[in-house]
């Protein structure tokens, strides 16, 4: 079998291994049953699961199979790792909900035919039904408080007021991998690398059960060349629903990417040969925007399918005076057209607050219908609606259409 775990790492994917040599022995003699968890905390995933996806298709592709577990029982109580309050609780209705609309994202970047077919589950059927005082003294009993708290998913919380509900989390995923091992043979957990403690506690679980065959394997979160996380906009999260995220605005943030970040994205979002990602990235000044919209349309292409990534691709150029048309450009219908400026930027999310709008405008960062806006007490009229819509614009690259 081909060398999977190399190829990940020369991608760029992998962070960190339990039982480095071993893993890689084992993926080149075996077909190795893995899994990634995904609480659905929300109806959509974003571009944080689709790094996780991509490791997952690349996985199965080398001959291995992937089970996608919905976290429809861990997400009751919420992952704490990288949290500064408890997770806002959410209704079993609501969960089931989500689970549902996640599932349906999955099934596209995986195959579910084949001798490794993956297979999708959902922990609440597991986890719903436990007994607590068997659980605490089967699986409970194996984790120590002080190893507990000495983990970055907790430590971080303790000033803050860390509740015995949230300790749950580690044991309950833990389990989750002990299940799945025991059930399918599944040998490996893989998941970004803020799950790092997360995976450890299921690998040692099994381990302290008995068994020798569980790993551990944590991929690069997506960030920026500063640190912060990747797919952050003025409206949030960068979300792979397109009812949450256009299909437009999707391409658009990865047009509008920093030079430094093309290689990275290509290496992680897309199935480019490494030989073309090596001469995309290796062009300089105004020619790194030929690998900034190839970039921008395979990504788009694998999330949103190829029409509406041509459609995405069609509005962009319309707006560079390439040809094209607006039709796809992210779009709000005014019941008053009559908006002060400084609300039409707050409303279109080019600013997440007035304050910020008022700061664009003075910089002069702000085009209407490509007229320069400095007044900040500019109210839009009709004459701003030719043809029944207005343009709004930041900078170069972030638009929006207004319609009467």
């Amino acid at each position: 079998m081909t060398d999977i775990i190399k190829e990940l790492e020369d991608r760029g994917y992998i962070e960190q291994m339990t039982n480095r040599d071993e893993i890689r022995e084992l993926f080149q003699k075996e077909s190795v049953c893995f899994y990634i968890g995904i609480d659905p905390t929300a109806n959509s995933m974003h571009i944080g699961h689709f790094v996780a996806l991509m490791v997952a298709s690349r996985l199965q592709k080398a001959g291995h199979k992937p089970i996608i577990l919905m976290g429809g029982g861990t997400a009751a109580i919420g992952d704490p790792t990288g949290r500064t309050d408890l997770r806002q609780m959410l209704t079993r209705e609501e969960l089931d909900r989500n689970v549902e609309a996640i599932k349906k994202q999955a099934e596209r970047f995986v195959s579910f035919e084949g001798e490794n077919a993956a297979i999708i589950v959902n922990n609440a059927d597991w986890l719903l039904d436990l007994n607590y005082i068997e659980f605490m003294k089967d699986i409970g009993s194996k984790f120590t408080v002080a190893k507990m708290i000495a983990q970055e998913c907790y430590k971080n919380r303790l000033e803050t007021g860390l509740t015995f509900f949230e300790m749950g989390y580690l044991l309950l995923q833990s389990y989750d991998f002990l299940y799945l091992h025991d059930k399918y043979n599944c040998k490996l957990q893989i998941g970004g690398n803020d799950q790092w403690s997360n995976i450890l506690g299921g690998v040692e679980l099994i381990r302290k059960i008995g068994s020798e065959d569980s790993y551990g394997l944590t991929f690069k979160l997506l960030t920026t060349a500063d640190g912060k996380k990747m797919g952050k906009t003025a409206k949030g999260a960068l979300w792979l629903n397109p009812e949450r995220t256009s299909p437009y605005e999707f391409y658009q943030y990865w047009r509008n990417i920093e030079d430094t970040e093309v290689r990275k994205v290509l290496n992680l979002l897309t199935f480019l040969p490494d030989e073309e990602i090596d001469r995309l990235a290796s062009l300089k000044d105004e020619r790194i925007n030929e690998a900034k919209k190839i970039a921008a349309f395979e990504i788009t292409k694998l999330i949103h399918g190829e029409e509406e990534a041509k459609k995405a691709e069609s509005a962009a150029n319309a707006l560079f005076g390439n040809g094209g048309n607006t039709e796809d450009m992210p779009t709000t219908k005014l019941e008053d057209i009559n908006i002060s400026i400084i609300d039409a930027i707050v409303l279109a999310g080019i600013a997440p607050s007035k304050g910020q709008a008022k700061t664009l405008i003075s910089q002069g960062g702000i085009t209407l219908n490509e007229e320069k806006i400095d007044d900040i007490s500019y109210r839009l009229c009709d004459n701003d609606f030719k043809d029944g819509y207005a343009i709004l614009r930041k900078g170069k690259k972030v638009f929006h259409k207004f319609e009467k």
